[in-house]
């Protein structure tokens, strides 16, 4: 089954993980390099609100550009718009496997998305996304390095787009404390599986 093309002007959550939920990121500059590709191959077609890298899973949350905002040749032709995608993915593959002496396919299958179609489900993926280190009990969300929250909560330079995610939560302080609540209820189910 074929997906549908990617839309211009669309927002999507795209995630994947390893192949038999093996490892993708080993060592920090696994992370580091994905982060480039990302860069190098996606940022031509898309703009990016969030993303984080986990050992053996990404997400992130991107909103591809508007037609008239995309390179000529993904302009009027959608289904080519997802070949800077499946360049990043297939690059890191196989630097991935040529770096530590592997083969075979990385990635199980091909990388999932789902359309985001209203503000609310956009504001939610966001807070899920940034959270996803402390929901899968690798870190607290406040200090993992490979996720876009500190990029999101600070002031640097960025490319991803700050300003529109900050704005759907008002400010930052506001979105530090949606944050935090969600943290707060991770931890309440947490302590209530060990209770079982």
């Amino acid at each position: 089954m074929s997906l549908e093309p990617l839309k211009p002007s669309y927002y999507y959550h795209f995630f994947n993980r390893g192949n038999n939920k093996e490892n993708i990121f080993i060592e920090d500059e696994n992370y580091l390099f994905f982060l480039q590709l990302m860069k190098k191959y996606l940022l031509s077609v898309t703009d990016v609100y969030s993303y984080c890298l986990l050992p053996n899973h990404f997400h992130f949350i991107i909103r591809i550009k508007e037609e008239k905002n995309l390179p000529d040749k993904y302009r009027n032709n959608a289904k080519k718009i997802y070949l800077p995608f499946s360049n990043l993915f297939n690059a890191y593959a196989k630097s991935f496997n040529a770096k530590y002496d592997r083969s075979g396919s990385l990635f199980q299958k091909s990388p999932k998305r789902i359309l985001i179609k209203d503000e609310n489900y956009l504001k939610n993926l966001i807070i899920y996304v940034n959270a996803n280190p402390s929901i899968h009990n690798i870190q607290n969300y406040e200090k993992y390095k490979y996720s876009s929250y500190h990029s999101l909560i600070s002031n640097k330079n960025t490319l991803l787009k700050r300003k529109e995610v900050i704005d759907l939560f008002d400010d930052v302080n506001n979105f530090k404390s949606v944050m935090s609540i969600y943290e707060k209820r991770i931890e309440l189910l947490n302590e209530k599986d060990l209770e079982i």
